[in-house]
């Protein structure tokens, strides 16, 4: 029990590694005010881009940071879906559970793989994730600590300020069309029972 313990908070501990120190305190005035700060409130060709039909930037102000940050978490998520949703309807990793003889369409891998168990390790693995470093990086995001989704991972990013923040606006804008892709993939492929490029 005490080695658990001891493995728990060295666990606990390494989170902070997966946040930056870089502090940007912002305040929250207008819609204009917070749209313009943000990456993202501009397009790649130049002209303003500042869609909020609902008006949750002045509705929900202080929420402003946790949008942004769910919304790169799953525009990252809905890229890495369109990769796989395509991907697996040609190349399969190496097992009998995985193969095309056990899943014919891709679209049926989530219940297949929940009834066989691996979706439930792999549903237990992303819970440990967000419990140990998502949650604390979003509450330093909420706290002004880092910006909405910087996990520091910047290694080969642009030295140069506008360059890096045009790759910021890129990733964006290439989620958005992501989550709108995986959506009209899954929609699809159930439609048409076929999989890639999901035509009848």
């Amino acid at each position: 029990m005490m080695k658990q313990s001891v493995l728990l908070a060295l666990i606990a501990g390494s989170a902070s590694a997966f946040t930056t120190t870089n502090v940007s305190p912002r305040t929250v005035v207008t819609q204009s005010a917070v749209m313009d700060d943000m990456v993202g409130s501009v397009d790649l060709r130049g002209k303003e881009f500042k869609y909020d039909p609902l008006k949750l930037s002045e509705t929900y102000g202080p929420l402003v940071p946790w949008f942004r940050e769910a919304e790169l978490r799953h525009g990252r998520t809905a890229m890495l879906a369109v990769v796989g949703f395509i991907a697996t309807d040609f190349v399969r990793i190496p097992g009998e559970m995985y193969s095309f003889e056990s899943i014919p369409k891709t679209i049926d891998a989530h219940t297949i793989l929940i009834e066989q168990g691996p979706m439930i390790q792999l549903a237990m693995w992303v819970g440990l994730f967000d419990l140990l470093i998502t949650a604390p990086a979003c509450a330093a995001t909420m706290n002004g600590e880092r910006d909405a989704g910087d996990f520091g991972w910047t290694k080969w990013a642009p030295e140069d300020k506008d360059a890096f923040d045009g790759k910021r606006a890129s990733e964006l804008l290439n989620g958005r069309l992501a989550m709108c892709a995986v959506g009209g993939i899954a929609t699809q492929s159930v439609i048409t029972g076929h999989g890639f490029p999901y035509l009848f």
